[in-house]
């Protein structure tokens, strides 16, 4: 029994010492799957690091972790440099540091089958198991809706500097994408906006822009809301196609529309912060 305090206790020390050497927590939330949330997260975290901020990027997607595949490290394990040493995140580029559990599966495809008491306990194992470097910004990707992961990692965060809310335009994304926004508001976590991604496909032949999910949903939930647009990411596939590389599309694609809003967002979030 003492053994077992002690290990909390050290668990405990370890969590508030990974926490002070974040400066600002993000969480990217959704009301609903496929919305293109985790691509948001990564996106977004690689323009910080071209910012040259230095960023930590938590998948907390545990049925569905796909921050692997878009970072392109998928196959890495977590290791430690010494024996009794925590292990460190992993490094996916210049500035940029990821912990997900698909690098610590031994196989991809294995479901993960959990109840949330299980969930809560990984994701406290992220956060004090692991030795994280000092970073400007953690960005906690999450999974779809309102429930254990997302609750779990704000109540262990502690003090979250902020949501980002990502939606795609049509109706029925927005049904679920509000109530994102109150459950980040009940939890006292400040709504710094919605990106509105999927918004408009812009033909590479005839420069037509076409509203295949419709438009407007963004707008008005956030006049509804009283809080801010970030950006509306247009359908494009060389997102598609860098995510399924592991590739920066911020980076690569530097010149396409959407590289240019992401940055947009990016210098937007800073302003926030600084």
């Amino acid at each position: 029994m003492q053994n077992k305090q002690k290990d909390e206790e050290i668990k405990e020390m370890f969590l508030t010492e990974n926490l002070s050497k974040i400066k600002n927590k993000i969480v990217v939330i959704s009301g609903k799957g496929g919305v293109g949330k985790s691509t948001v997260s990564v996106n977004l975290a690689y323009s910080l690091a071209m910012n040259g901020k230095k960023v930590g990027v938590l998948d907390v997607d545990i049925h569905g972790p796909s921050i692997a595949k878009l970072t392109g490290v998928e196959g890495q394990q977590l290791i430690a440099e010494k024996e009794d040493q925590r292990p460190t995140p992993i490094k996916a580029g210049h500035n940029l540091f990821v912990l997900t559990i698909a690098s610590m599966m031994e196989n991809s495809d294995d479901p993960i089958i959990w109840r949330g008491p299980m969930k809560m306990g990984v994701i406290k194992q992220f956060l004090s198991d692991i030795d994280w470097p000092e970073l400007d910004y953690l960005i906690v990707d999450c999974p779809p809706g309102t429930g254990d992961e997302p609750l779990s990692v704000i109540q262990l965060l502690q003090n979250v500097n902020g949501s980002i809310i990502v939606s795609t335009p049509q109706d029925i994304a927005f049904l679920d994408a509000r109530k994102t926004i109150n459950f980040s508001r009940k939890l006292n976590v400040p709504v710094l906006g919605i990106i509105e991604n999927m918004a408009g496909f812009i033909c590479p032949k005839c420069g037509e822009k076409i509203d295949i999910f419709k438009a407007g949903g963004a707008k008005k939930t956030c006049k509804d809301f009283n809080i801010e647009l970030l950006g509306q990411i247009p359908l494009d596939t060389d997102i598609v196609q860098s995510g399924d590389e592991g590739r920066a599309y911020v980076y690569f694609y530097n010149k396409k529309e959407g590289a240019i809003i992401y940055k947009e967002i990016t210098d937007k979030i800073i302003k926030i912060f600084s």
